[in-house]
């Protein structure tokens, strides 16, 4: 479809976040003309970019999935082609395809406040075209579509075989009978493995450093009872409240009791591949969730060790050899494919460029306001989920908020509206405070940094979120 020139709405990103946002506009606004622009051919985001094998959440689909859209296939932890096709399906169900403009990146965001409007600059097919709103929602997600992070190691131009990251994933690449090293120890290697380990004659999974990793069960069973009890649809919404209140309570006590959730791992995976395995490769040094806890349904990562199908070596790459990797150790790692599920590159705003009045932004000198919006930017929010809980309990709580907001305006005239901070001098501190990800490290000068009070924090609480989100009217918001 052609966009009008001017929407009061433009939703950037047609992912998770995207059509959560649309669907919430339209319930709590249907006055409110609005674009999705979209700068992939398909609906879907993480769900349609990643095609590596074994794409998977990580999350289950009864908090992952949308509060207004049940989930009612049988698998709880859902493969990537599956989010992606109920993606698509709520995207039409509720109206929401026919408002996407497909292939067109934004590439530039400019506010004036003389008309309360922004310009945006995006290119497609044809070139580049100017859309015009009276608010953005940026549904970009938070990493780099252009390319994962892909650091170079000592020796690449000698492999004889092929290198691939699995952000850019080839659709000719054969595994069968192939020797793999996968580089990282993230959710994407987990996931990987297992899948490759099925068609691989050896995968061998190379980690600089052990990362915690959780068994889950492939079948809930309470949640297969309640469905048969109640039906699907029925069912779904009395186990997204309990699966939500158990994994703020996880959370919660892996924070304050860490030697016993670590137990927890730690009996479940000494009970599939021994004590010895789990102790060299999967004991972490460092608190659980300082970083993010991996996810394996059915244990399938740690079967395919205990069969033989894959290995772990734990330790620094030397060198990249003809034939494989060298560790410093002096451990050879024999392949004629290395796979670097190194991670991603972490972005705000899908690198688009922002200002406002004529001046230039830098998102990552601003504040975040209750993690959804930037100090001193009109009429923006971004979407943002948990980092310690699935994405989606949290977007549609922004979501809700924000559609309040654009109501206030209406009810009180408003055409504007900017979170303003009382003080300029508030001590810049992490934007996910405790989360030592590398990752987020590398995009600390990216992101917008918390403050020391609120409204200028993004906590991971589901229950604090929930009531710092009351208001909308709190003297920070700055109507105008």
């Amino acid at each position: 479809m052609t966009s009008p020139p001017e929407v009061d709405v433009v939703i950037v990103g047609a992912g998770i976040t995207g059509i959560a946002a649309a669907a919430e506009l339209q319930r709590a606004c249907p006055d409110k003309s609005y674009a999705v622009l979209e700068m992939r051919d398909s609906v879907g985001g993480t769900w349609d970019l990643f095609r590596y094998p074994g794409i998977r959440s990580d999350s289950d689909m009864y908090t992952l999935g949308f509060g207004f859209k049940p989930w009612v296939e049988p698998e709880a932890i859902a493969s990537g082609a599956s989010i992606k096709s109920y993606l698509a399906e709520t995207a039409d169900q509720f109206g929401i395809s026919e408002r996407i403009r497909f292939g067109t990146r934004l590439e530039s965001a400019s506010w004036s406040s003389a008309d309360s409007t922004w310009t945006l600059g995006v290119r497609d097919a044809s070139g580049e075209d100017r859309v015009r709103c009276r608010f953005l929602y940026l549904a970009t997600g938070y990493y780099s579509y252009r390319g994962g992070f892909n650091p170079a190691l000592p020796g690449e131009e000698s492999f004889e075989g092929r290198i691939v990251h699995p952000q850019e994933w080839p659709d000719d690449l054969d595994c069968r009978g192939r020797n793999i090293a996968v580089i990282g120890s993230g959710a994407t290697a987990v996931t990987l493995i297992p899948s490759l380990a099925d068609q691989a004659a050896k995968v061998t999974m190379v980690q600089r450093s052990p990362t915690y990793v959780y068994i889950a069960p492939t079948v809930d069973p309470e949640a297969e009872q309640l469905r048969e009890e109640i039906g699907a649809e029925k069912a779904f919404h009395e186990i997204r409240l309990r699966n939500l209140h158990n994994q703020q309570e996880t959370y919660r006590h892996a924070r304050e009791n860490p030697e016993e959730f670590k137990k927890l791992i730690f009996d479940a995976i000494d009970e599939v591949v021994g004590a010895d395995v789990r102790e060299a490769h999967f004991t972490p040094d460092y608190e659980p969730w300082d970083q993010r806890v991996c996810v394996v349904p059915g244990g399938d990562l740690f079967r395919a060790i205990r069969d033989g199908a894959a290995e772990v070596v734990t330790g620094h790459i030397e060198r990249v050899t003809p034939t494989g990797l060298a560790m410093r150790d002096g451990t050879e790692v024999g392949a004629d494919l290395i796979v670097k599920a190194t991670g991603l590159n972490v972005v705000m705003g899908g690198e688009a460029t922002f200002e406002v009045d004529g001046e230039p932004v830098d998102l990552g000198r601003s504040w975040t306001y209750k993690g959804l919006a930037f100090s001193g930017v009109p009429n923006l929010v971004y979407g943002f989920g948990f980092v310690n809980s699935s994405w989606t309990l949290r977007i549609e709580i922004v979501n809700e908020f924000w559609c309040r907001v654009l109501q206030h305006m209406d009810k009180t005239g408003a055409t504007r509206v900017t979170p303003v901070p009382a003080d300029d001098a508030m001590p810049r501190l992490p934007y996910t405070p405790g989360v030592t990800s590398g990752y987020m490290q590398r995009a600390a000068d990216r992101v917008p940094a918390q403050g020391d009070r609120e409204p200028w924090v993004n906590p991971q609480n589901y229950a604090e979120t929930v009531r710092l989100f009351e208001t909308v009217d709190d003297g920070v918001l700055r109507y105008g």
